[in-house]
C-alpha cells in the first residue's frame, strides 16, 4: 500500500487537536496511579506532538529547551529578560522592569569612605529600551506568534503552545536558511544556532555546540510541576558548524579577553577618563594580584537589559564592573581588567580584591528566573577565573551581591540585594563542578544550607508591588525564625532595622534569610528543627529528614576568645591606625552594629591580612596599597558575611 502524504495544513491541524487533548480537564474523582503517571508525561507529549506538526526533531526541541528553561514552565511567568515558558519566547515589551540597580540612587557601588559617593544619584533610567527600540531577541513570541498563528497569551500561558511556537521558529529558521526539514538532528545546528538571537558568529556557535552538548550527553529530570520529560543521549551527533554562516551575522573582531575558550566573549571596554575637578571614572587602575590578591567572585543580576547596560558601563561618569553575561546566549562581555578595581560591590575593601560579574535581568512580574544557558556560561567563566585567580569555588568566596557586607553601620540599609533569593546556587556550583554535599555526620557541628530548589517554594512579597505576593517559585533561601514554629517572629536585624522592628518576607529584605551553599554552626536541634548562630543570636530554619534544607559539614569556627563577653563585627578588613603613612588618611574601624557573643560560633572562611586601597588620583602613580600587622578572619554571620579580628576570637573545630 503507497504511504499517504500529509500536507502542512493537516500537520498543523493534527498539532492543534493533539495540543487540545493535552489540555482536557481531567474526570472529577480520585486519581488513579495510571492518571497520575498520564498527567506526569504531558509535557514530554507537547514536544511530540510539536516535533510531528513542524517536522523538527524532537531531540533538538528538548535540547533547545533545556538550554533555555530545563523544561520548566513557570507557571506562565517571565524571566528575568521576558522570556516565556520551555522555550523562552520572549516579549520584553510586555514584561514589567525596574531600574538597572545601580541607577537606584542609594548604595555607594564604590563604597570608599575616603571618597564621594561615585556620581550623584540618578534619575531613574528605563531598565529595558523602548518596545520600538527592542531587538529581535527580546521579541521571539511575538515572531513565534506570527509564523505559528497561536495567540500571544497563549504562547505566554499554555506549555503545550509555548513549545509549538519555539517548533515554529526553528522550521522557519530552517526554511530561510535553504536547509529540508531534516529528521536528522545534525542538519539543524544552523537554526539552532540562530535561535536565541545572537548577532554574532560566535555567540551563536557558542549556543548550538551547548544544545548539541545536551543531546550529545542526553539529560532527564522533573519539572517545576511534576512533569518528567526525558532526552534520550545521542553520542555521535556530530557538531555543523558551517551551517551558522548561512544565517548572515558579523564575525566577532580577534580580541584578547580574559574568558574560558569555550564562551563567546568580547572587549567592550568601561571608559577611563577624568572628569570635572579631581573626579575621574570609572573604575580604578590597579595591577593585581601583583598590587593585592583578589579574594572573591561577586554575583549580581543587571536590573536592566543587555543594551542598556551596555550604554551604561560606556558612561565615564557611571559606575563598573568587569563582565556582563547576556541571558538569551550566555554572550559574555568583558568591560574592565581583572587586574583593576571596579566600582561594583558598594565596599571598598571587597572591589579592591574582588572581581565583579552582572547577569543580564531585571525583576519582571510576577518573579525572576535564569535561563540555563546563562547559568552554564556564567559557572564557565567562574570556573576559569577560579583558576586564573587562585579563588576558590566555595560560598566564602564566591558571594552574591546581596551577601557583601555593609562598611558602617549607616551604609547597611542600602546595600543592595541581588541576584536574591531565585539565584539556584546549587545548579550553579554543580555547573562549575563543585556541588554542595554533606562533609560531616550528626555531630560536626555545622550545617551547609541546601535546599531542593524547584520543591522549596517560601512564600514572598514584593516582587512586582509592596506587600504584594510573589508568585509561588523556586528559592535557594531558607527563613529563620526566633523559635522552631513557622508562627514564630522572624529574626531580627539591627543592621538592617536599628529600631528593632521585625524583618519581612519581602524578597529583597536579607534580614532573616540564609542561603544555599552558605555555612553556620549549628546551636540546637528540635525535632524537624535546626538552629543556627545568627547575627548574634540564636535562629531556627526547619529542616526535616523528609526533606531536608540542610546537610551537614565539618569545618573551623570562630568563638570569642576566653574572657571576652563579646567581639565587634566589621564590614571591611581595614589595618590598624599605625600602619597608614604620612599622606594618606586613617580609615576608621567602623564596627557593624552586631555582636559575637560568648558561647556563640561562626564559620570562618578566609584568613586575610588587613589591606586598604588607597586610590583617589586619576593617575595610578598615586595609589597605594596599605597593609597592616591586624589579621582578620571571613566568617558567614548572617545572609551577609562579615569580619572579625583574628586577636579577639579562637579558631577551634566544629564539633568540639
Amino acid at each position: 500500500m503507497r504511504a499517504l502524504r500529509r500536507s502542512p495544513g493537516a500537520f498543523r491541524a493534527a498539532g492543534v487537536l493533539a495540543s487540545a487533548a493535552l489540555l482536557l480537564p481531567l474526570a472529577p474523582g480520585a486519581a488513579t496511579a495510571t492518571d497520575r503517571q498520564a498527567r506526569s508525561g504531558t509535557l514530554q507529549r507537547a514536544f511530540a506532538a510539536a516535533s510531528h506538526e513542524y517536522h523538527v526533531p524532537q531531540s533538538v526541541l528538548l535540547g533547545v529547551s533545556y538550554l533555555q528553561s530545563r523544561w520548566d514552565t513557570h507557571g506562565g511567568a517571565p524571566s528575568v529578560t521576558g522570556g516565556y515558558g520551555p522555550m523562552h519566547l520572549t516579549d520584553a515589551a510586555h514584561a514589567v522592569a525596574a531600574v538597572p540597580h545601580h541607577s537606584d540612587g542609594r548604595e555607594d557601588p564604590r563604597g570608599d569612605g575616603s571618597r564621594a559617593a561615585a556620581g550623584p544619584p540618578r534619575a531613574a533610567r528605563p531598565a529595558v529600551l523602548p518596545a520600538g527600540e527592542l531587538p529581535p531577541r527580546l521579541r521571539t513570541l511575538e515572531q513565534a506568534a506570527r509564523v505559528s498563528g497561536l495567540p500571544r497569551e497563549a504562547l505566554r500561558r499554555d506549555p503545550a503552545a509555548n513549545v509549538r511556537g519555539g517548533a515554529a521558529l526553528l522550521a522557519a529558521a530552517q526554511k530561510r536558511l535553504g536547509l529540508p526539514l531534516s529528521e536528522d538532528p545534525a542538519d539543524w545546528f544552523g537554526a539552532v544556532a540562530g535561535y536565541p538571537g545572537a548577532s554574532d558568529t560566535a555567540s551563536a556557535t557558542a549556543f548550538a555546540r551547548d544544545v548539541f552538548d545536551v543531546i550529545r550527553s542526553g539529560q532527564r529530570r522533573t519539572t517545576d510541576v511534576g512533569q518528567r520529560v526525558a532526552l534520550p543521549a545521542a553520542p555521535r551527533l556530530p557538531d555543523r558548524p558551517e551551517q551558522v554562516g548561512r544565517l548572515g551575522l558579523s564575525d566577532p573582531p580577534e580580541e584578547e579577553t580574559e574568558c574560558p575558550s569555550a564562551v563567546a566573549c568580547e572587549e567592550i571596554p568601561a571608559p577611563y577618563e577624568k572628569l570635572q575637578g579631581d573626579n575621574y571614572g570609572n573604575h580604578d587602575l590597579a595591577d593585581r594580584p601583583d598590587s593585592q590578591k583578589a579574594d572573591f567572585i561577586v554575583i549580581h543580576d543587571t536590573e536592566g537589559s543587555w543594551e542598556t547596560t551596555i550604554k551604561l558601563i560606556k558612561d565615564p561618569a557611571y559606575v563598573s564592573w568587569n563582565y556582563t553575561v547576556r541571558s538569551s546566549d550566555g554572550h559574555i562581555a568583558q568591560h574592565v581588567r581583572t587586574k583593576d578595581v571596579a566600582w561594583h560591590a558598594g565596599n571598598w575593601y571587597v572591589n579592591a580584591k574582588s572581581v565583579g560579574i552582572e547577569h543580564e535581568g531585571f525583576l519582571a512580574q510576577p518573579d525572576a528566573w535564569y535561563t540555563e544557558e546563562m547559568y552554564r556560561t556564567s559557572a564557565r567563566l567562574v570556573r576559569y577565573l577560579s583558576q586564573e585567580l587562585g579563588v576558590p569555588l566555595d560560598r566564602q568566596h564566591i558571594l552574591g551581591h546581596d551577601n557583601v557586607p555593609g562598611t558602617t553601620p549607616a551604609t547597611i540599609k542600602d546595600m543592595h540585594t541581588d541576584p536574591g533569593p531565585y539565584w539556584d546556587w546549587a545548579h550553579y556550583f554543580d555547573l562549575m563542578g563543585k556541588p554542595f554535599r554533606p562533609t560531616g555526620g550528626a555531630y560536626a557541628g555545622m550545617v551547609t544550607v541546601l535546599p531542593d530548589y524547584d520543591a522549596h517554594k517560601p512564600a514572598y512579597t514584593g516582587c512586582t508591588a509592596p506587600a504584594k505576593p510573589c508568585a509561588p517559585h523556586g528559592s535557594a533561601a531558607v527563613r529563620l525564625y526566633t523559635q522552631p514554629s513557622e508562627k514564630a517572629p522572624l529574626v531580627k536585624d539591627a543592621g538592617l532595622r536599628p529600631d528593632g522592628s521585625a524583618s519581612t518576607i519581602d524578597v529583597n529584605d536579607t534580614g532573616a534569610r540564609a542561603s544555599t551553599g552558605q555555612q553556620f554552626a549549628v546551636a540546637a536541634r528540635k525535632g524537624s528543627w535546626t538552629a543556627i548562630w545568627y547575627l548574634g543570636q540564636m535562629a531556627w530554619f526547619k529542616n526535616p529528614l523528609s526533606r531536608p534544607t540542610a546537610v551537614n559539614a565539618y569545618g573551623s569556627v570562630v568563638t570569642p576568645k576566653d574572657g571576652l563577653a563579646e567581639v565587634p563585627v566589621f564590614g571591611r578588613a581595614y589595618p590598624e591606625k599605625e600602619a597608614y603613612p604620612a599622606g594618606v588618611p586613617v580609615q576608621a574601624l567602623a564596627p557593624l552594629p552586631y555582636k559575637l557573643l560568648a558561647g556563640q560560633a561562626y564559620v570562618m572562611g578566609q584568613r586575610l591580612r588587613s589591606e586598604y586601597l588607597w586610590a583617589k588620583t586619576f593617575d595610578p602613580e598615586g595609589h597605594k596599597v596599605i597593609q597592616g600587622k591586624d589579621v582578620y578572619y571571613e566568617i558567614q554571620f548572617g545572609h551577609r558575611v562579615a569580619f572579625v579580628k583574628a586577636s579577639d576570637v579562637t579558631v577551634r573545630p566544629s564539633n568540639r
